[in-house]
């Protein structure tokens, strides 16, 4: 059994972990913290657990979760995990990062975009971007793994087959993002309360938003040459799920064919599935699986390519799992294998 550690284990993503964790058949939370509920239940916490994990919390404390676990999540605010992980902690347990602080190779563009200083820039070249359907075999054996943001992992799945295979102009890239409101986290905040946001939609973070700089990288390596792009991310009232509706100019000839050929590099993924009709945010809810569907334009020549995620699952704790299957030998898909219930 791979005992697990899991610091920030009451934030959404860090509460989601705790469930697929449980069920998980090889592997075991033997340090379930929470620096805001140590010392309470978290089933008490999160009733719809009890009976399930009724764990005590214990404080935020990498040290002591190094001594006991063999992997540790990290589900914190950015910033704390580039001052927590050090070799000396890599050395005793896999660490599994859920936040954006090894996310980007450049120390002075992380620090740009979060306005925060990089603690540990030493470790961003041991760290593996952890998007399995693209870095699979870097992830294994890796000590220290970035898991991808809800955001990025969405608009790069979609867009990546059209820019590795040249089919697409990486100049005037659009990605228009919608979200629910458990990907601005669970602390209270005014503009996530239900009065604020039901009946409304809204664009946050526009030219600023801190997925752009990891969209962009990963792009670019598949590019082999920069790539600057326009995301803009909007809040939609419902609880989880996000759609990215991806626009680009098509390269001079490419047909439907050419698109379809490209997108077969996902054909044996187990987590992706490419569809005929348009992706849908509640044909994913609850699952790991990433559902991306495109549509040529030749009267414009523009590509318009869309996918969908759940972002608390492949958009966080399920790829985190997906990745310490990876990390630890596992078949990728365990724990995992789920679709999404019915009614949506």
């Amino acid at each position: 059994m791979i005992k697990a550690a899991i610091l920030g284990a009451t934030g959404y993503a860090g509460a989601e972990l705790m469930r697929l964790l449980s069920y998980h058949p090889d592997a075991e939370i033997v340090y379930p913290a929470s620096h805001s509920y140590a010392g309470k239940k978290f089933s008490d916490i999160y009733p719809g657990m009890r009976g399930v994990c009724d764990m005590i919390l214990r404080e935020d404390d990498i040290a002591k979760a190094a001594e006991e676990a063999d992997v540790i999540f990290l589900s914190l605010p950015a910033g704390l995990a580039s001052s927590l992980v050090t070799p000396e902690i890599l050395s005793k347990a896999v660490v599994i990062d859920l936040g954006a602080d090894f996310r980007l190779h450049d120390k002075s563009v992380y620090e740009s975009w979060y306005k925060t200083e990089h603690h540990s820039p030493q470790l961003l070249g041991e760290a593996v971007y952890g998007l399995p359907e693209i870095h699979r075999d870097s992830i294994k054996g890796k000590r220290l793994i970035a898991n991808p943001g809800c955001y990025t992992t969405c608009s790069i799945m979609t867009l990546y087959p059209l820019v590795k295979s040249n089919l697409i102009k990486t100049d005037g890239i659009i990605i228009d993002a919608k979200s629910g409101t458990s990907g601005a986290g669970r602390s209270e905040k005014l503009g996530s309360l239900f009065c604020e946001v039901n009946e409304s939609i809204k664009a946050y973070g526009v030219t600023t938003h801190r997925h752009t700089p990891e969209i962009e990288q990963e792009l670019s390596a598949a590019a082999d040459k920069d790539i600057v792009l326009q995301f803009t991310p909007h809040l939609v009232p419902m609880n989880r799920g996000i759609l990215a509706v991806c626009y680009a100019r098509i390269e001079n000839g490419v047909t439907e064919d050419d698109v379809s050929a490209a997108y077969s590099i996902y054909e044996n993924e187990p987590f992706v599935r490419i569809l005929d009709t348009l992706p849908e945010t509640r044909f994913v809810k609850g699952t790991n699986l990433v559902d991306i569907s495109w549509r040529l334009d030749k009267r414009t020549g523009n590509i318009i390519a869309l996918g969908a995620i759940d972002n608390l699952v492949k958009g966080a704790a399920g790829q985190a799992v997906q990745n310490m299957n990876i990390a630890f030998g596992l078949p990728e898909t365990e724990g995992l294998v789920t679709g999404a219930g019915c009614p949506f």
